[in-house]
């Protein structure tokens, strides 16, 4: 992973009211975002009026304890009690509006990362670079935090900026020396707690991907827990998990010792703003200028003032962490929107729904640079079957991830259906833990479309599901696993050919126009693979297979072989052409 710089400029500024703008015109959410918004805002006015109504109350209290007035301080009692309830039904009724509004955010926020990351397989690209570390934990940590910080943010600096017009007439009124001695602090406090906690910003976010690092090495453990157990390699991980934990711990101590210096100003800071209006009211009661009560409602008006000019001092642990989370986000979003750019403006295929063809291809090792498949030129045109074999396992490997955009191309250029009408089978099955049903799901449509069209276009029906495990005699699964919608992890409880098996069964439920198959004798045996290969025909799915040299081959299922003869070389063969070299390799030995 690349070391990231932390972009907070004006362009991460407009990245952010883009997408504050993005959530207010959602075509789902946005109208009852701007409503709960709008509802928090009222509250917000009536939480301000109700606080400066109860400055006065306070005054009037207090100013009646002074003179002893039995029945004013019953009724200003009273008013207290009042006014305590209503602001209590306010402030709770807020509370939980904010927290609904963070929870839409969140949810709107994560859908739209998670297409973003998923679509034009970004995340394989993404994972390829290594340039942005940890996107999943950015995708369910850093988009949590980022919402519902935002938002309380947002309604902080609203909230102060309502503060400061209710209380600055107040504090004007009872002293205009105490509402210039407030501005002058908070300014004074907010450079020093900017000083003194700058290097929070870069601590914190190292410290999320430090976090990230050390679960994710946890998190391998368990993943892999038989195949350590079986090669005793736990020595390598725990040395690797306790450097993760000491990395993790390194950045944490800097954390602290930049917070200890943080907390000793902004402690004595809050300390102070409780004394200073005694200070300078006190002698104006003193003198007989002011009424008693006027001393509690200045402390009040004081305190909510300084409380609003002073958000940077009160909030600054808050503010870095959430710098670092936007920063991350920031970064993550752009590498998406880069990657998706990429594969738009310059796609490595051309897209032809009724034939495969390799035009002047050229594959290398993205290592050593050598040549594995040197100037491609063939066509596979829908219903031609062929079989891709030789010696060079690199080389298959090769073509068929080229062919999935998984492998990049030298020279030349691949033409190919989408991706959704050209499924590839690779050696071991991929069955990702879930229900029949979400295994039998078709593949993600590779032109972008909204959430709910995409899925609503891959899912099928029961009654195929039932025919498709039916064509491949495996129909019992669903009756030893507790059917079509009970969980289960399948590559620890499925055989491997049961495994295959179920992964075919999503093939012809795709109906694909083509398939690549690699190395499918590996997990079938040769009456299955003939089995298989006669239901894709007739299924008019055409297949490709890759096979290794020395593997024996039923040629009567294919059209042509492509032998991948070594040093790049290739040759192309009608099946006849292949077979009489077969039969003559045979009478030679």
């Amino acid at each position: 992973m690349k070391d990231e710089r932390i972009p907070i400029n004006r362009q991460t500024l407009g990245s952010f009211l883009l997408v504050l703008r993005q959530f207010a015109t959602a075509e789902k959410v946005g109208r009852k975002a701007v409503g709960l918004f709008a509802l928090l805002i009222l509250f917000l006015f009536g939480l301000n009026g109700l606080n400066v109504l109860n400055s006065y109350v306070s005054r009037d209290f207090m100013t009646a304890i002074e003179y002893r007035n039995y029945e004013g301080f019953v009724d200003m009692a009273l008013v207290y009690i009042g006014l305590f309830i209503v602001i209590t039904l306010v402030s709770v009724i807020y509370s939980y509006t904010e927290q609904l509004l963070g929870l839409v955010w969140r949810e709107w926020a994560a859908q739209e990362s998670i297409m973003g990351y998923a679509n034009h397989r970004v995340y394989y690209r993404l994972k390829t670079k290594g340039e942005v570390g940890n996107p999943d934990q950015r995708i369910a940590d850093d988009i949590r935090t980022f919402s519902i910080t935002t938002l309380s943010f947002l309604l902080m600096l609203l909230n102060g900026t309502l503060t400061v017009i209710a209380f600055s007439g107040v504090l004007w009124s009872i002293s205009p020396k105490l509402f210039i001695v407030a501005v002058l602090y908070s300014v004074a406090g907010t450079f020093l707690t900017f000083v003194l906690g700058r290097p929070l910003v870069r601590l914190n976010y190292d410290q999320l991907d430090k976090e990230a690092n050390f679960r994710g090495s946890l998190i391998y453990l368990r993943g892999n827990a038989e195949s350590v157990a079986l090669s005793r390699r736990e020595g390598h991980l725990i040395q690797l998990n306790m450097k993760n934990l000491g990395d993790l711990a390194a950045n944490f101590r800097r954390i602290i010792a930049v917070s200890r210096n943080v907390g000793f100003f902004t402690t004595g800071y809050n300390w102070l703003i409780q004394i200073i209006p005694a200070l300078i009211v006190a002698p104006l009661f003193i003198t007989g200028k002011v009424e008693f009560g006027v001393i509690s409602q200045s402390a009040i008006a004081f305190t909510h003032l300084l409380g609003a000019f002073s958000l940077i001092v009160t909030q600054f642990q808050s503010i870095s962490s959430y710098t670092a989370t936007s920063a991350r986000l920031a970064t993550l979003k752009e590498a998406c929107e880069r990657e998706a750019n990429e594969e738009r403006s310059n796609p490595p295929f051309s897209k032809d729904d009724s034939r495969i063809a390799y035009e002047g291809v050229t594959l290398r090792s993205p290592r050593s640079d050598r040549v594995l498949i040197r100037n491609l030129l063939i066509e596979i045109p829908q219903g031609r079957r062929v079989l891709v074999r030789g010696e060079d396992e690199t080389a298959r490997s090769a073509l068929f991830h080229a062919t999935a955009g998984l492998w990049d191309v030298s020279e030349g250029k691949i033409v190919r259906p989408r991706l959704e009408q050209i499924l590839f089978l690779p050696e071991l099955p991929y069955l990702p833990p879930g229900t029949v049903r979400e295994l039998l799901m078709g593949p993600w449509p590779e032109e972008e479309g909204s959430m709910q069209s995409n899925l609503a276009a891959i899912q099928t029906s029961d009654e195929r599901i039932m025919e498709a495990l039916g064509a491949l005699k495996i129909e019992s699964l669903l009756k030893g696993f507790g059917g079509m919608d009970k969980r289960n992890h399948w590559e620890n409880t499925l055989p491997l050919d049961d495994q295959q098996l179920l992964v075919i069964a999503r093939l012809l439920l795709t109906a694909p126009r083509f398939a690549f198959l690699d190395r499918p004798s590996t997990t079938l045996n040769p009456g299955q693979l003939d089995w298989i290969l006669a239901l894709l025909k007739e299924r008019s799915i055409t297949y490709v297979t890759f096979e290794a040299k020395e593997r024996s081959v039923n040629l009567n299922h294919y059209d042509a072989v492509l032998e991948l003869e070594g040093e790049g070389a290739w040759a192309w063969k009608p099946v006849a052409d292949a077979q009489s070299e077969k039969d003559k390799s045979i009478a030679a030995a």
